[in-house]
């Protein structure tokens, strides 16, 4: 390496100086990339890191065409005030954002199978209800367990590897964990989600900046994801929390802490399982509509989708169709084909009533069912139904 024959250097600005050397003597004109990883580390608050690289973007990159520089960390706060809000030398500089996504159900899919572990689909769903689509969470699951013998592995043995790893992400990825925590701990309460303003009173931080900072950054994050509701205006979107790891810690994991192997398979003969999992499930769909679009044949159609509810009723997904169709979906969660009786026939007869009086819509409004293993054929579901989908088209890749 040419670097062997020089002294380390005393600061940031002359290592990115001897970088700049480096880059000078490439011949090549083909695009070099400069990839920085883990950059909040670095710029810890005497290094002077930040400020170097400010110096080194704008008195160099930006003079050759022939750079693209990549930096990436695992700190959302610092990576949203620091570098996407930059106010300083980095201001504006960004040509790319790239959020690094969880996995979806397919890719989750993809991913176990490369480690030689197959699943059926109900089984996957059920674990990424648990874990979501992080790698890092996915690459603890073991070939030859149950999803039921992963879980108690993972979140209920005393030493299992996500029972504390609620306050490690924390900690590890917000400079002011306990603000996110609390917000999170509240959001998690609420089933259909929450207004701006209830979410603010019931987190009761005292600062309007502090809460504002709080939920951008958990939004950024993946964390809590905005919803519109139909027929509002933004300023009365719903949050809710969308990460599947906090929901379950907080709902089965910090409740249950050091009862042990064999937790998770007693826990989910219970009838608060029952109740998670359908509340899951419906965060799970509202992360795959395209999937879901695509498998009603409407990927080609212009859509909205977002959620509805007033004092009597609330529907998870309502799809507004440029080709004057509503499509309201019920989400069902179960492990045996659903059956629509009367009373589940008369329920949403009565959705479909409200929704339409409630927002006059002159458009033809068709009833989805989206269930695990499809639906039952009988009276009710032949009057009712339009289109029954299966968690299968979930699985469709994009």
């Amino acid at each position: 390496s040419r670097f062997n024959k020089v002294k380390v250097p005393d600061d940031w600005f002359k290592a990115f100086e001897l970088l700049e050397d480096y880059l000078n003597g490439l011949r090549n004109p083909k695009k070099k990339v400069v990839f920085i990883d883990e950059f909040p580390w670095l710029a810890t608050a005497r290094s002077k890191f930040l400020t170097a690289f400010e110096h080194f973007w704008n008195t160099y990159c930006t003079r050759r065409s022939d750079l693209v520089v990549v930096i990436c960390g695992s700190a959302a706060s610092f990576m949203v005030n620091q570098i996407i809000r930059n106010k300083g030398g980095l201001h504006n500089r960004i040509s790319q954002k790239i959020p690094l996504e969880p996995f979806n159900l397919n890719e989750t899919e993809q991913f176990l199978k490369s480690k030689n572990i197959r699943l059926t689909h109900y089984d996957i769903v059920q674990l990424y209800m648990v874990i979501g689509g992080v790698p890092f969470y996915l690459n603890k699951v073991r070939k030859g367990e149950s999803v039921v013998q992963n879980i108690d592995r993972l979140c209920f043995e005393v030493d299992g590897d996500l029972v504390a790893e609620f306050y490690e992400v924390f900690t590890s990825l917000f400079s002011n964990s306990k603000a996110h925590e609390r917000m999170i701990r509240v959001l998690a309460k609420t089933r259909k989600g929450i207004t701006r303003n209830d979410l603010l009173e019931q987190c009761n931080f005292g600062s309007g900046g502090v809460y504002s900072n709080t939920l951008e950054e958990l939004i950024e994050s993946g964390f809590v994801h905005q919803y519109t509701t139909f027929g509002k205006k933004s300023r009365q979107s719903l949050y809710r929390l969308s990460d599947e790891y906090s929901l379950f810690f907080l709902k089965f994991i910090e409740p249950n802490k050091g009862q042990g192997s064999g937790t998770w398979s007693r826990l989910s003969q219970k009838q608060s399982y029952v109740s998670w999992a359908g509340f899951t499930f419906e965060s799970l769909c509202l992360k795959h509509v395209q999937q879901i679009k695509k498998e009603l044949g409407i990927d080609k159609i212009f859509s909205i989708y977002s959620s509805w509810f007033n004092e009597k009723a609330q529907i998870d997904l309502v799809i507004d169709r440029d080709d004057r169709i509503i499509n309201l979906c019920e989400i069902k969660f179960y492990n045996v084909p659903f059956t629509i009786t009367q009373k589940v026939y008369n329920n949403i007869r009565s959705k479909l009533i409200q929704f339409k009086e409630s927002t006059r819509t002159r458009k033809n409004v068709f009833i989805v069912m989206i269930s695990t293993f499809g639906i039952v054929k009988n009276a009710y579901s032949t009057e009712l139904v339009t289109s029954s989908i299966t968690i299968d088209c979930l699985f469709e890749p994009m």
